[in-house]
């Protein structure tokens, strides 16, 4: 099974800049920078790359909605390594195995946008990680590949909604972490008001790969539109938990053999395919295809890839109850229907989880979903909205046995 990002991780020193240079480290840079920086972009495109942090939007494309250099002299490239959602680890396993990959990724697209200035906006609980950047920035420094473009690194502060690009710069600007409301969006107006591209881990690391094999073979790796692999971080209900990398548009029971099935034998009960915000999937979704096309079809998002799998055992319920209890803390409050509508998402379900629900709580659950999407301004408050109703929709005997038995 062809691997990108994973493809070394048998080296046990490859986050060191010696061993990453002895596997071909840095040669994509050392080629994209004797390329124009339009045509580094149009390899990202023929790749069919696109964001891996969740929006799934064609990141060549992206790239090409910065304003001309003459016009907007200052850019500024960022990546998102605030990996929050719950269910998501891939980040963080390749900021501690490989980050020289991610910094060569940094400098390669800083080039292909124009940008001196880099920044990589990382968790603030990933201490550990933030040690390994740290050093490996400072070997690539020493070793001379700054000198186009400087990368200085960023700790967010804990804060779930800064996971969003516009909360993240906010965040960067010494702001609260108040998603904005687009247009403009940040590649016309980003950080400090200057064009801004921001992408996550994930993407930003395929582009060595890109550069120093072609845009066509990446793209012939995935599915139509869908180039490259993908990274799951699979966890829950599973024989082997862990982030296994499948080419894009792989089947669900693919990803789930390579985590050795369902524990114990048990039977499959749901999937979240992308992390805890995402609708579920159900068994007879075994045979869907995992890119961001075939997965939408199915009525729920790739996501970040954050799979999480649960047996029989589980109430959806219970589930939704701690989806909606994390999000109603993480809501930044700007929106009202946000702001108020998870906590009454969250009320609603602690009366039904602790024998106090009534029949029309079940509506409300729905009218109040219905309340909050589409009417606030970023995805956290849609997701408020969304999984109580798919949840429902999917598992309804689980709430309506909640009021029935008290």
């Amino acid at each position: 099974m062809t691997k990108i990002l994973t493809n070394h991780f048998d080296e046990a020193k490859l986050h060191e800049l010696e061993t990453y240079k002895r596997l071909g480290g840095y040669a994509a840079y050392e080629k994209a920078s004797g390329m124009k920086p339009a045509d580094v972009t149009n390899e990202v495109k023929k790749s069919n790359l696109r964001g891996l942090g969740g929006a799934g939007f064609p990141t060549g494309m992206k790239w090409e909605t910065v304003p001309p250099i003459e016009r907007a002299p200052l850019r500024y490239f960022v990546v998102n390594a605030d990996e929050s959602e719950p269910g998501c680890y891939k980040d963080r396993v390749l900021l501690t195995r490989n980050p020289h990959q991610l910094i060569e990724g940094v400098l390669i697209g800083s080039h292909a946008i124009g940008a001196v200035d880099a920044f990589i906006f990382i968790r603030g609980e990933y201490q550990n990680q933030y040690d390994i950047v740290e050093k490996a920035l400072a070997e690539a420094e020493s070793a001379g590949y700054f000198k186009k473009t400087k990368i200085s690194l960023m700790r967010g502060a804990g804060a779930y909604i800064s996971g969003l690009d516009t909360a993240l710069l906010e965040t960067m600007e010494g702001k609260k972490a108040w998603p904005r409301q687009p247009p403009p969006f940040p590649t016309v107006a980003g950080l400090m008001a200057k064009p801004t591209v921001v992408n996550n881990v994930e993407t930003v690391s395929m582009l060595p790969f890109i550069v120093r094999e072609g845009g066509e073979a990446f793209a012939k790796i995935g599915s139509a539109k869908n180039g490259g692999t993908v990274l799951f971080s699979v966890s829950g209900h599973v024989e082997k938990p862990g982030v296994y990398e499948v080419p894009m548009g792989s089947k669900l029971r693919d990803v789930l053999a390579l985590a050795g099935g369902v524990k114990g034998g048990k039977k499959l009960k749901a999937v979240i395919p992308g992390g805890t915000s995402m609708p579920p999937l159900v068994e007879k979704d075994l045979d869907i295809m995992l890119d961001f096309d075939a997965i939408r079809a199915a009525g729920t998002f790739l996501g970040a890839g954050g799979m999480i799998v649960l047996d029989e055992s589980v109430d959806a319920a219970d589930v939704v109850f701690n989806v909606e209890r994390f999000l109603a803390h993480e809501s930044c409050g700007q929106c009202t229907p946000c702001r108020e509508g998870s906590f009454w998402t969250e009320r609603i379900m602690h009366r039904l989880l602790h024998g106090e629900g009534v029949p029309e709580d079940i509506a409300n659950l729905k009218r109040v979903g219905e309340n909050i999407t589409g009417k606030v301004i970023c995805a956290l408050g849609d997701t408020v909205g969304m999984v109580s109703r798919a949840w429902l929709g999917k598992f309804p005997e689980d709430f309506e046995g909640k009021v029935k038995r008290g």
